[in-house]
């Protein structure tokens, strides 16, 4: 879709009385390895960011540059984090929707409408829409994935710090060939989610001993 089309689809949620809409999306449900992180943004009402689009879409260096452009334009920000061990002990989608709450709840500014990515949530109040692949049809879901996903990266390079072993800085924890391979020479380290197949189908005595060596 062209840019104008994102922006077209959140001004026709204006024009129905709805003045601060925030959009919702995640990264991270898919890797073997680190949290969950949800971004709630409201973007100013008729702001256009150039280039934004589903952050799938975009290269890396170019969604440092958007991270950025949508922190200034943006009218608020929530970020919520879910980590590996409550993705295990609850599941992902659960998990996913607790971020997203989070998220939610972190913003200072209420919003009276919720477009979100592929979910509803069933604790919040607010008035909600949700279809898949939002983040190519709304500004500001596209937005919100754009947070996400820096903010996770960042959050995967720390780690790339603490277990360099697992080359997080190159994969971000999902399950590359590489990282199904470390994972087999080194065991899971503590932000592995062992609940994960990749992890989970290690044998059960190599986990105990790979922990304990953690």
């Amino acid at each position: 879709m062209a840019d104008m089309d994102i922006y077209q689809h959140d001004e026709s949620f204006l024009r129905k009385g709805f003045n601060k809409i925030a959009g919702i999306d995640e990264a991270g449900r898919g890797p073997l390895a680190g949290p969950v992180v949800a971004a709630a943004v409201i973007l100013k009402n008729y702001t256009t960011i150039k280039g934004l689009r589903d952050s799938k879409k975009v290269p890396e260096k170019e969604r440092e540059s958007l991270f950025n452009a949508i922190k200034e334009a943006a009218l608020d920000i929530g970020i919520g984090i879910v980590e590996p061990e409550e993705i295990d002990r609850i599941n992902i989608l659960k998990a996913t929707k607790l971020a997203m709450q989070d998220a939610v709840n972190k913003l200072s500014v209420v919003p009276d409408l919720l477009i979100i990515d592929a979910v509803k949530i069933p604790s919040v109040s607010i008035k909600q829409i949700s279809y898949p692949k939002c983040e190519s049809i709304s500004a500001s879901v596209a937005a919100a994935s754009i947070i996400a996903k820096v903010t996770r990266d960042r959050i995967m390079l720390d780690y790339h710090k603490i277990y360099p072993q697992y080359h997080f800085d190159r994969h971000k924890g999902y399950s590359t060939s590489e990282h199904l391979e470390l994972i087999r020479i080194h065991g899971p380290c503590p932000i592995h989610r062992k609940s994960f197949c990749g992890v989970k189908t290690l044998p059960l005595p190599f986990l105990i001993f790979s922990m304990n060596m953690v």
